[in-house]
């Protein structure tokens, strides 16, 4: 029996950078961290004493013979990517809703590489995991997904993310004094919108409009150095300012990343004191992001009320075994 614990990401800036259909072309860069909510993979060998010889469990349970039976296409393409070619049962929990603007999909597929490579008796290095989980995500899966997610996933903590050129997936740990990290921590706040979206349709819409959005990407990726500055720095509230500025310029690139719902919820968010934020993730739901000084946040509460509120905490490990017991199963079914 293998457990794997994977973090969900909060992404700062950056996001729409990390897209092949920019990066090839330009430089991209996304600064952004993961949080105390996770994706918890079990995995097993599943002994031949059933009708069925895989188990796949997430919110619908499979029952299948072969691999190419499996409808989760990550769970289906990551067991193909690894070759596995014995029965498993492969049981999936998350502390927070999937398709919410947390990464949670890229959360998983680093989660499930990390847990069967450990059934397999490997252990790989964090940028192994980032790396094959774009490539499954990518090409076997055939999502429309950006590489900022699968990275902060496998490593966790602060990072700053570059794409494109021979930097490409070039992971560097913000350092940043305990104090400044408390006073950032302590200013954010998180609220569920109250629905989930399809991240990769939002996300085709807006790589179909990058060839003519450069102006605002540059901008973008320029703004990922200015964060850094202003962490380094000494009035970190400027950061809630440019999460303002970002999140103005992010809504343009597609149409289809705010919904009305979402622009009442930011701007009430605003009007009770919230210095910025951003909907998270490609956009058009899930959990909006909020930077405000500790003195406004009880009204901001009750101007979101009845939103809830997600309280969190930054982590550092990253993806991580948390339970292994090499499994007989594989044994037993060597006897039968």
């Amino acid at each position: 029996m293998i457990i794997s614990r994977t973090p969900f990401r909060v992404s700062f800036f950056g996001g729409g950078t990390d897209y092949p259909a920019w990066f090839n072309e330009n430089k991209g860069a996304s600064l952004g961290t993961t949080i105390d909510k996770y994706c918890y993979i079990t995995c097993r060998y599943l002994p031949p004493f059933f009708d069925h010889k895989s188990r796949i469990i997430y919110s619908k349970v499979e029952h299948v013979q072969n691999v190419n039976e499996i409808h989760h296409p990550a769970v289906r393409e990551v067991i193909k990517f690894l070759n596995i070619t014995d029965g498993l049962e492969v049981h999936h929990d998350g502390d927070l809703p999937a398709r919410t603007g947390l990464g949670s999909s890229s959360s998983f597929t680093v989660g499930l590489l990390n847990a069967l490579y450990a059934l397999k008796g490997k252990m790989v290095s964090k940028q192994r995991l980032a790396e094959e989980a774009i490539h499954i995500e990518k090409e076997m899966c055939k999502e429309n997904v950006g590489c900022q997610d699968q990275v902060l996933a496998a490593y966790g903590g602060f990072n700053y993310v570059e794409f494109g050129g021979p930097a490409h997936l070039k992971t560097t740990k913000v350092t940043i004094s305990k104090k400044k990290l408390k006073f950032l921590q302590d200013r954010l706040m998180l609220f569920f919108t109250g629905f989930s979206r399809t991240a990769s349709e939002i996300a085709k819409h807006q790589i179909e409009n990058i060839p003519k959005k450069k102006k605002d990407l540059t901008e973008m990726y320029e703004m990922t150095a200015t964060a850094l500055d202003i962490l380094g720095g000494e009035n970190i509230s400027e950061f809630g300012k440019l999460l303002d500025e970002s999140w103005k310029i992010k809504r343009q690139l597609s149409e289809k990343i705010s919904t009305p719902y979402v622009d009442e919820i930011y701007e009430n968010a605003k009007k009770a004191g919230a210095l910025g934020g951003k909907l998270l993730g490609a956009g058009g739901g899930g959990f909006v992001l909020l930077f405000a000084e500790p003195e406004k946040q009880k009204q901001i509460r009750a101007a979101l009320d009845p939103l809830l509120e997600i309280p969190f905490m930054f982590e550092t490990q990253g993806s991580q075994i948390i339970f292994y017991q090499p499994n007989t199963g594989k044994v037993e079914q060597s006897l039968v």
